[in-house]
């Protein structure tokens, strides 16, 4: 059981996992800090046939990403990146 703002709730309390900086890199990777004070490299490579992710093929679009709410994002928030998914995959 935990409080938050005067309020009990069964379970444990979950550490709500972001990103606080997010830098591109050579080869369609980025350099992600997350709000745990970890720092990992994730690669896109994967991720730029599925049409969700294709206009990250731009370089100059992957070049300006940027973090939103915790969040990777590029294209005016037409794009995003779950923090949970580029922690599990980065190194």
């Amino acid at each position: 059981m935990y409080i938050k703002d005067g309020i009990a709730y069964a379970g444990e309390a979950r550490h709500v996992l972001g990103v606080v900086s997010v830098h591109p890199m050579e080869g369609y990777s980025l350099m992600a800090r997350f709000t745990d004070g970890s720092q990992r490299i994730v690669d896109l490579v994967s991720l730029l046939d599925s049409p969700a992710f294709s206009p990250l093929k731009d370089k100059d679009v992957f070049n300006r990403v940027y973090v939103e709410y915790g969040v990777p994002t590029w294209c005016d928030g037409e794009i995003d990146l779950a923090p949970e998914w580029m922690f599990e995959h980065g190194r």
